[in-house]
């Protein structure tokens, strides 16, 4: 099963192609992602990582977490899925 794994304390110079390359030494690599602010359109520093299999995400999450990458030291953990506010509307 798929796991995704939040990256941050990512340099703003990181590309989705660097990311993706980073774990893809752990493992099969299903998306690299950098969140991008909406106004300023620059990336905000961190992003996510989803990855093939469990054991392959472990081992990076526990390779990676506090290691120097771009002139910043990563902080790399499961992403926990945050729940969606629920919107309510008036009839």
């Amino acid at each position: 099963m798929a796991k995704k794994i939040y990256v941050g304390n990512m340099s703003y110079a990181t590309t989705e192609e660097e990311l993706r390359e980073l774990f893809a030494q752990y493992g099969t690599v299903l998306s690299a992602n950098i969140i991008i602010d909406r106004e300023t359109h620059r990336p905000k520093g961190f992003g996510f990582v989803e990855m093939d299999e469990d054991s392959a995400a472990e081992a990076a999450i526990s390779q990676l977490d506090g290691k120097e990458f771009g002139g910043r030291n990563l902080r790399v953990n499961e992403a926990i899925a945050k729940p969606r506010p629920t919107r309510s509307y008036r009839d």
